[in-house]
């Protein structure tokens, strides 16, 4: 009795119970990782744009940097209409065709003799109609996902674009299009003004207005949203009509750049839209993100494939490198998850 007395005693001595210093430095230690998670994006980028300094000379000069900001333009201003329809838990697959009829649209206008301001409305206007289009089937024709119908679009976009350009490129734009499209202040191109802007507009909706809380509360729990009286579903109409406008623009901008209209305009670049965002730290599930990770995801897109173009990289190596980079980004977001959740664990013993 007395052996396993002091057996016990000792078993007592070896297995502690989680005293307070242990659960502060836990929740130190969630803290850091979460905080490590968060700010990931922008340290890869960081890190990415110094390796490959250090490795190409050439990165560095301000014609390459132009460059960089001209081709990661495009793929920016889609990002911040992607942005909006993720954090409601939506996805719209229309963008890369929307950007082609819309280029075709203009050039059309154009080669018919409308003036500069009738073809940039035109542009815009065919972006924001597809994206309205997209809204309202979805909302109103109670379809499961946005998915399906703007995969839907995504094809019958196409198709007009196909049709109206009798698949053809249509050269000609105004002067200011090609302007705001192609031309640069020293390195630094008109485009890279314009993303500026909408980001900075972006910002306003999502932090200075109640639809941007709104927009938040939709993504995260659409069901409290619609019992605590929020128009679920004019936001989500609204989103789905920004996020065509933003490829109306992305359209003004390649048509500028070409100085042509085409079909095959914008083919894959709702892909590298959803990686931008999904690598810019937002989630699927909805209520999480913002304007800045998300411009951060296209920068480090549009790094990567400067990096590997200067490296002579084949192109579908290039793919496959940022195959893997969203599917880290993607683990990335499911470890954060883990970790918020233990973070509220922590949290509410530590003050429990």
């Amino acid at each position: 009795m007395e052996q396993a007395a002091v057996q016990e005693k000792h078993r007592r001595r070896a297995v502690k119970p989680l005293g307070q210093s242990d659960a502060v430095d836990r929740y130190r230690f969630l803290q850091l990782g979460l905080f490590t998670l968060r700010t990931g994006p922008l340290l890869i980028l960081l890190i990415l744009i110094a390796a490959v300094a250090a490795t190409t000379p050439v990165f560095r000069t301000g014609e390459n940097v132009g460059n960089v900001l001209s081709q990661t333009s495009v793929i920016s201003i889609l990002a911040l209409g992607q942005l909006l329809v993720i954090v409601t838990r939506g996805i719209d697959l229309s963008v890369g065709s929307t950007i082609a009829l819309s280029s075709v649209v203009g050039a059309l206008l154009f080669r018919d003799g409308y003036s500069t301001a009738i073809v940039i409305a035109a542009i815009l206007a065919t972006g924001a109609g597809v994206g309205l289009f997209n809204g309202l089937a979805f909302v109103w024709g109670r379809i499961p996902h946005a998915f399906i119908v703007t995969l839907a679009t995504l094809s019958a976009v196409r198709g007009i674009a196909l049709w109206a350009a009798s698949g053809t490129l249509i050269f000609g734009m105004p002067g200011a299009v090609q302007t705001v499209g192609g031309d640069r202040v020293s390195w630094i191109p008109y485009a890279s003004f314009v993303v500026l802007g909408l980001a900075l507009a972006v910002v306003g909706l999502t932090t200075k207005l109640v639809w941007g809380r709104w927009l938040y509360a939709v993504g995260g729990n659409p069901d409290a949203a619609r019992r605590a009286g929020i128009p679920v579903n004019r936001v989500l109409v609204t989103v789905y009509v920004l996020s065509g406008l933003s490829a109306g623009v992305g359209g003004l901008l390649t048509a500028g750049l070409t100085n042509a209209g085409s079909p095959n305009y914008g083919e894959l670049a709702e892909l590298d839209a959803i990686a931008a965002v999904i690598i810019g730290g937002a989630a699927f599930a909805g209520g999480r993100g913002n304007v800045g990770n998300a411009l951060v995801g296209a920068l480090t897109i549009g790094v990567i494939r400067n990096a590997l173009n200067l490296h002579n990289v084949d192109a579908f190596v290039q793919l496959m490198v940022i195959g893997a980079v969203i599917l880290l980004a993607v683990e990335a977001d499911v470890i954060r998850g883990r970790l918020e959740g233990r973070l509220r664990v922590a949290q509410a013993a530590r003050h429990g």
